[in-house]
């Protein structure tokens, strides 16, 4: 009891959101920004893709982040609500092709038809982590895992066998209407959620779920309905993340969403730290920038022949070493549960008073 009414006071755990983060401050900065970033990369496709698969992985961390990090619970069938979203995102889209809003420009009205599509499979997802959340939520620790695997082979195999879905040669044809701004948009749109929610008393139910279950139940917090909820939010992210992904890339298939990936993403969020935001993101930002870099290292030495093929071999047990010397050498992660602007005072010196 003692420890679910620490965390509910919010001691020992992250604080709030500082004063330049809260308010609508983050959005006027955040869109003129993300537009001169679009305008910046129109001509790169290369820098254009990078950026886009960084933004969704960021999604995809911080919103799992939320479930397994804030909650102390263990997903892994994240890819399976981003397969939700990026194959109902992905029809929607195929359903809307030809639909245009005539009072906007063209490129104003396919993105606001790429915003119906991304909620669409957001909601989708979403209406999926209830279903699968509200059963299995009570469950703890490896029970749930089983679970949320199981739930993400059901929807590959599923997937694969739909025509409508075009079963094992996946779906092609999509609008290719992403953009780094929108993409970019999300990143800001999850981030913002995942930190307001760390901060609110909602949060610190959450935290308390984490630290003692049992402790947080007797103290009067209805452990299943907030992690359900946790769940859902985590899951409408995950769904948009796909959505994302399906309107950049020329073709969506069953193995872009299989047990791996999952798996990737857990990497992320245990590397980062688990509950620290921050964490999360510089975790997808390195571990999605690793592939690049061991393709320019192959390059480098002269391995041009099957390069992808040595890349996809060697990434892997890149990915357990740096856990397993994450876990040695820092077993919290590297943020644990800070985030940025709680380390940073400690190494840029104060300003003294008067000064």
């Amino acid at each position: 009891m003692h420890t679910a009414a620490a965390v509910s006071s919010g001691s020992g755990k992250p604080s709030g959101i500082p004063a330049p983060l809260r308010g609508i401050f983050p959005l006027l900065v955040a869109l003129p920004v993300l537009l001169l970033l679009e305008w910046l990369l129109s001509n790169s496709p290369f820098a254009t893709y990078l950026l886009s698969i960084m933004g969704v992985n960021i999604i995809l961390a911080v919103s799992l982040n939320i479930v397994n990090g804030m909650t102390g619970q263990f997903s892994i069938g994240h890819a399976g609500f981003m397969a939700v979203g990026a194959y109902l995102s992905g029809v929607t889209s195929l359903a809307l092709k030809d639909v245009a809003i005539s009072f906007l420009p063209v490129a104003a009205s396919d993105q606001v038809i790429l915003v119906v599509t991304l909620l669409a499979g957001g909601i989708a997802a979403a209406i999926c982590g209830f279903l699968v959340g509200l059963p299995s939520l009570r469950l703890r620790g490896d029970y749930l895992a089983i679970v949320t695997l199981g739930f993400g082979e059901i929807i590959r195999v599923a997937v694969q066998n739909t025509e409508a879905f075009g079963k094992a040669l996946g779906l092609s044809g999509i609008p290719q209407t992403s953009s780094v701004a929108m993409v970019g948009f999300w990143v800001f749109l999850v981030v913002l959620v995942a930190r307001r929610i760390a901060a609110s008393s909602h949060g610190r139910s959450l935290w308390a779920i984490r630290e003692d279950e049992v402790a947080a139940e007797a103290m009067g917090v209805n452990t299943t309905g907030y992690k359900v909820r946790a769940f859902v939010i985590s899951s409408f992210f995950a769904g948009v993340a796909g959505g994302l992904f399906a309107h950049f890339v020329p073709i969506i298939n069953p193995g872009s969403f299989t047990f791996v990936k999952s798996m990737e993403i857990v990497v992320m969020v245990v590397l980062g730290g688990l509950g620290s935001t921050t964490g999360a993101i510089v975790a997808a930002v390195f571990l999605t920038l690793l592939p690049e870099g061991l393709r320019s290292a192959f390059t480098a030495f002269g391995a041009e022949g099957s390069l992808a093929q040595k890349v996809d071999q060697i990434r892997m047990p890149v990915y357990g070493m740096l856990l397993v010397a994450l876990m040695l050498a820092r077993p919290q992660g590297l943020f644990g549960t800070r985030e940025i602007w709680e380390i940073l005072p400690r190494w840029i010196p104060r300003r003294r008073k008067g000064m």
